[in-house]
């Protein structure tokens, strides 16, 4: 059996015109510090103020300091088994947040992932964490008075609904039981009310999250952020609720 050259000719043009090239180029860097929720790495010369990255264990990061030689990361999650020498890599997306009704009555991350065990939050919307906010001339005015419930504020500091208050004072103080009492007054008054926990204890946050639910304001118009990375692991909303 002879092969002909020509036959053999045609099945090479025929591999080519069927060769197709899946290509994908990523932009990785190298861990070179990590603690207290924060890590520097190199090689991410490319990276964007804001941008997610992916840490080789699946942990998200958003990339804040861009330096000369190296990129500071915030990391969204577990950082204790992230090690110097671990590859991050770009994802290309600005970091962003889902939106809308969906998410009242439930508590996310910082990624906008719940946390609560009731399930994935349907929604297609999403907005980026930072951007421009509205001139002073596009806003509303302030013109409706928002009740704190507490008498002493309500009598001596005039608040209005969409307006900036600032609670100043030491440790141990209340600050945080003014802001959440206020909350709880805001039952029944056609009011979205945003709860962020920021460096608190899960046991702590629990104790605050069941005065929500024993208040039945929870699920009708509050969100909860939660920004700790194993809080889904500590308890389940169906079982407060219960």
């Amino acid at each position: 059996m002879s092969i002909k050259a020509e036959e053999i000719s045609a099945l090479i043009k025929k591999q080519i015109e069927n060769y197709q090239s899946d290509m994908e180029v990523n932009d990785v860097g190298t861990v070179i510090q990590v603690g207290d929720g924060i890590a520097r790495a190199y090689g991410l010369d490319n990276v964007m103020s804001g941008e997610l990255v992916e840490f080789s264990n699946g942990v998200m990061g958003m990339a804040q300091n861009l330096e000369e030689s190296n990129v500071g990361i915030i990391i969204l999650g577990p950082y204790t088994d992230i090690r110097e020498g671990d590859q991050v890599r770009r994802t290309g997306r600005i970091m962003e947040v889902p939106v809308g009704e969906e998410l009242i009555g439930r508590v996310v991350n910082p990624l906008g992932q719940p946390i609560d065990g009731l399930g994935p939050i349907n929604t297609t919307k999403t907005r980026p964490i930072e951007s421009p906010a509205p001139g002073v001339m596009d806003r509303k005015s302030v013109h409706e008075p928002l009740q704190t419930g507490i008498k002493a504020i309500d009598a001596l500091v005039p608040i209005g609904r969409g307006q900036r208050e600032l609670i100043i004072g030491d440790r141990q103080t209340g600050k945080t039981t003014v802001a959440i009492d206020t909350i709880l007054n805001q039952a029944d008054q056609n009011m979205i009310c945003v709860y962020v926990a920021i460096g608190q204890k899960n046991q702590q946050f629990v104790e605050r999250l069941k005065r929500f639910v024993d208040m039945a304001l929870l699920t009708t118009q509050s969100l909860l952020v939660h920004l700790h990375h194993n809080l889904h692991h500590y308890y389940s909303l169906q079982h407060i609720q219960e």
